[in-house]
């Protein structure tokens, strides 16, 4: 009796496909015995020796109208690689998971390709005993492809200018919160007879049509939100737990709140997933050892607070905080109001604004905070320049290097070494198309409809030189003026909590209750702080992620003993 697999799939009249391809018949064999084993009931388990007859199944299988669930590529085969393969696969079958089989001498080769094919996981020869090294990966795999639409996906259409700020943000808007668009200039055939059809004028942009058909003229990101299916406005009126703040602190907060029975809400401003949603590859994240991108990283830690039942709310802007006997009440920047027993602050930190002259001006049109990676494939063939020593602006820079003619980091410093991680830094060095300027900074930047200077300056002297593109990882402001007179912070505007809170082991002034706070709350009983908004946290995915679950623990401590 053939052993059933770890998910289900969905029921067709054709079962999807589990394609192995690999030019040794013996591994060839072995593979696709241990897959029919537990496999096969639910799947078509299929094999072949080379790519191009793989490519070949692959097209006859989409003519039959089924779907690709699964590839398994060896890495070393004659005339056609397993990374070639798999780069003319995903043009067939997208949205099927992409497996590299490799020998333990070629592992670095497959985790360079998780760049180049967006790999889904390598899987090192021998795999014995297939119980503990082969199917709880195919498992896996399985669950995240059920767990994706297979169908046609309906794309919106957005109609702007190229170097439009607000088209920019538009994009930006929709690709980080995984809704699938088309991009047309105005200025072209296709972009004019969008505009007319929709009756709208070049006066108006950006325009976005809906999969609907709907003509949205300069949206807002809440009627953007609205009209995609996101959720904008809470199903109650109170509830157990408020988490404001969707990246990793906010949803760490959600996962557990909701996993443990609290009523939960999570509200956020952009998209989940914070400034770590925006980093194409996070690698030091436990329990990654491939490492995972920012985005697939947030999409699943969003399904799973929503399949624990956490509400996950969308473009509403946070604008107050207050208590209100044993409520704590949220204001929101239409007027309205949202209320819970306790409040998980885990808004995270924003890029501080570059002083130079002429960045604001150039702000979606060349210049950009953050990654933007929506706006990297049009870098292609350009200059991008990147400020900034941490983490995210070296990720940034890798990430880049695979579109643009070259990459530059400018830092003010002497080196990386005391802002950026060993590995990043490693990865940098054997990128031939990045260069690091040390001691440097930009004093400026200048264009008309876009950037196309900047200038810099190093040990007094000053240039000015020709780039396109310019991205800013520049320190890290907490933005949290909606808490002033409410919640206590430090000189930068992060937040005090717990023992930050008192001097010499007091309890802070103010704090109304005989008990000291305790270590994540703030200086408002059942308020709380998680990740980077706290003062003195340690600003990264990992630690944001605990102390968001931390929180919740705090927050059952506060309920049951107020």
């Amino acid at each position: 009796m053939t052993e059933p697999s770890g998910a289900s799939p969905p029921t067709a009249q054709l079962k999807p496909v589990i394609l192995s391809i690999d030019d040794d018949p013996g591994v060839s064999r072995a593979v696709v015995r241990d897959l029919r084993r537990r496999y096969a009931s639910d799947y078509r388990i299929m094999r072949a020796q080379s790519g191009p007859d793989a490519l070949e199944a692959l097209r006859e299988v989409a003519l039959r109208g089924q779907q690709v669930a699964i590839l398994i590529a060896d890495f070393r085969m004659p005339g056609m690689d397993g990374l070639a393969f798999l780069e003319h696969a995903m043009d067939i079958h997208p949205h099927s998971r992409r497996i590299l089989l490799t020998a333990y001498a070629d592992t670095s080769a497959a985790i360079d390709a998780i760049n180049v094919v967006d790999l889904d996981y390598y899987l090192l020869k021998p795999w014995d005993p297939p119980e503990e090294k082969l199917y709880p990966v195919i498992d896996a795999q399985l669950e995240s492809w059920l767990a994706t639409e297979h169908r046609p996906v309906p794309e919106a259409k957005i109609v702007g200018h190229r170097w439009s700020a607000r088209s920019a943000q538009v994009r930006d808007f929709l690709a980080r919160n995984q809704l699938p668009y088309r991009w047309y200039m105005a200025d072209e055939p296709e972009g004019t007879r969008l505009l007319e059809a929709a009756g709208a004028h070049a006066d108006n942009l950006p325009v976005v049509i809906t999969a609907a058909g709907e003509a949205l003229i300069d949206p807002t990101d809440t009627e953007l939100a609205d009209h995609a299916g996101l959720s904008t406005a809470p199903a109650r009126d109170f509830y157990d737990l408020i988490v404001i703040g969707g990246g990793p602190a906010g949803l760490g907060s959600a996962v557990y709140g909701a996993s443990e029975g609290l009523r939960t809400v999570l509200v956020e401003r952009t998209a989940t997933g914070g400034q770590a949603g925006q980093s194409s590859r996070i690698e030091n994240y436990l329990g990654f050892p491939d490492g995972v991108s920012g985005a697939q990283l947030a999409d699943r830690a969003r399904r799973q607070a929503a399949r624990f039942g956490a509400e996950i709310i969308t473009a509403r802007d946070v604008t107050g905080l207050e208590a209100r006997g044993a409520a704590r009440v949220v204001r929101f920047a239409d007027g309205s109001e949202l209320a819970a027993h306790t409040v998980i602050i885990a808004t995270g930190v924003s890029y501080r604004k570059h002083p130079a002259p002429g960045i604001d001006e150039l702000i979606g049109r060349g210049v950009h905070y953050g990654a933007a990676l929506s706006e990297a494939p049009r870098c292609a063939s350009e200059d991008v320049y990147i400020v900034g020593g941490a983490n995210s602006a070296g990720q940034a820079a890798v990430y880049l290097s695979r579109h643009a003619r070259s990459v530059t980091i400018v830092v003010r410093a002497e080196g990386l070494e005391k802002s950026m991680s060993h590995y990043l830094i490693e990865q940098i060095r054997a990128i031939s198309t990045i260069t690091v300027r040390t001691g440097t900074e930009v004093i400026g930047a200048e264009g008309s409809d876009r950037l196309e200077r900047i200038r810099l300056r190093a040990g007094g002297v000053e240039e000015t030189i020709e780039a396109g593109w310019l991205f800013l990882f520049i320190g890290a402001e907490p933005r949290t003026e909606w808490l002033d007179g409410t919640i206590a912070r430090d000189e930068r505007g992060f937040i005090l909590a717990g023992p930050d809170l008192a001097s010499n082991g007091d309890r802070p002034s103010g704090w109304t209750l005989e008990r000291s706070p305790h270590y994540l709350e703030a200086s408002v009983p059942g308020v709380f702080a998680a990740g980077d908004v706290r003062s003195e946290s340690a600003k990264r995915v990992a630690s944001a992620v605990g102390e968001g679950a931390m929180a919740v623990m705090l927050v059952h401590r506060y309920l049951a003993k107020p």
